[in-house]
């Protein structure tokens, strides 16, 4: 981790990553980037449904592939990269078909090291195959929810799940939640664990660096007025006054389950998360 100097007493105890250590290059393929408009926490009709959000520092958009549909086709890391819609690292992949794709990096893969997707691989980092094929114990990242369908889970920096079982054409899966889900062993999954592990160690440290990742100041609700929060309203400072605690449009967040009762995915969880601070 790099620390500043206290020339402010934002800078006193502000952290970041060394990049120039591990980043090869500064500017992204051309033909893999494009420009794209960011939701700002606004939905598809304008409307804010994630407010403190907006402004930032603008973005070009990587093209990722997370669906790995080049089998059997050894694949070789061009480069390291960093990029600003994602924690982890990225790299450019360049096929012995001399296609060129950027893929998420796992932890301990460098430059010129070589990577695999088939069905049955060698279990080195950042190769790729079929959840039935991976022995149980073995930290894996990228993971498919339905076969063909690209990498949906454990996709953020320094995280992996743990494959725990097989049984019955399922693969139970642990997950950076600790919740244990099964999925079908026919999906795919990449050995190893995110790369950029130290992301969760930086300390922002100042008001101005949040505004540059897009994060926008947030007001107290009591200090609110009675039409804009439940809790606004009132001379001077007090308790909630309501009996749970709500959002600003008066919904119910405290102990209010919001996974839906008849959703998909339901039979497929083994047992839930642990509901604490520390995992």
């Amino acid at each position: 981790m790099k620390k500043y100097k206290p020339t402010t007493p934002a800078r006193r105890r502000m952290t970041g990553i060394e990049y120039r250590k591990i980043l090869t290059e500064k500017k992204p393929l051309k033909s893999l980037t494009k420009g794209f408009s960011r939701g700002v926490g606004r939905n598809s009709h304008g409307r804010v449904t994630s407010p403190y959000k907006g402004s930032g520092h603008k973005r070009s958009f990587r093209d990722i592939d997370f669906k790995y549909n080049k089998i059997d086709i050894p694949a070789k890391i061009a480069s390291v990269e960093y990029d600003p819609n994602r924690s982890g690292f990225i790299g450019l992949a360049v096929y012995a078909d001399g296609e060129k794709r950027y893929v998420l990096l796992p932890k301990e893969i460098k430059v010129e090291d070589k990577f695999l997707v088939s069905e049955k691989v060698d279990l080195v980092p950042g190769n790729r195959c079929i959840l039935r094929n991976i022995p149980v114990g073995t930290n894996v990242y990228n993971i498919e929810i339905k076969k063909g369908a690209g990498a949906k889970m454990v996709r953020s920096a320094g995280s992996f799940a743990q494959v725990v079982a097989h049984d019955n054409g399922f693969t139970s899966i642990k997950l950076p939640s600790t919740e244990v889900r099964k999925i079908p062993d026919t999906c795919f999954a990449s050995i190893g664990s995110v790369s950029n592990d130290e992301w969760r160690l930086r300390v922002v440290g100042k008001a101005g660096r949040s505004r540059w990742l897009g994060v926008r100041p947030k007001t107290r609700a009591k200090s609110k007025n009675p039409v804009d929060h439940p809790y606004g309203g009132g001379e001077g400072s007090q308790p909630r006054g309501t009996k749970r605690p709500k959002t600003a449009t008066g919904k119910i967040t405290g102990g209010r389950k919001t996974r839906r009762s008849k959703k998909y995915s339901n039979p497929h969880i083994i047992s839930r998360r642990v509901k604490s601070k520390r995992k």
